[in-house]
């Protein structure tokens, strides 16, 4: 997965557990494309002490998803229910890929 990508769901999934101020740079730095330098005078800190900031609550969401799985059940979750609209699409929701369908579904209610 691209590494914005990940970041922007790891936020999305864990940003609550923050501080307001991790979300606040962490949000503007990564996800509003503001540079290190322009978060630093936006903040009244040094340049590093925005890239320290940065990477460490980039390494706190990582710890979480790595104890919670958050991100990784709704990936799984998500590429299921495509399988199955694509099944259904494709006319096999209908007699010979119930089956396939209803397994599908239990996987999904597995997971949750």
């Amino acid at each position: 997965m691209e590494k914005i990508v990940e970041q922007t769901m790891l936020f999305d999934f864990y940003g609550e557990l923050l501080t307001e101020h991790q979300k606040q740079v962490f949000g503007d730095v990564i996800l509003g494309d503001l540079s290190l330098s322009e978060a630093a005078a936006q903040y009244g800190v040094s340049r590093q002490g925005i890239h320290d900031l940065v990477r460490r609550v980039d390494a706190q969401l990582r710890e979480y998803e790595s104890k919670l799985h958050l991100v990784e059940r709704f990936l799984k979750i998500r590429k299921e229910a495509l399988q199955i609209r694509q099944m259904c699409e494709d006319g096999e929701g209908v007699g010979t890929g119930a089956g396939s369908v209803r397994q599908i579904c239990d996987r999904i209610l597995n997971e949750l």
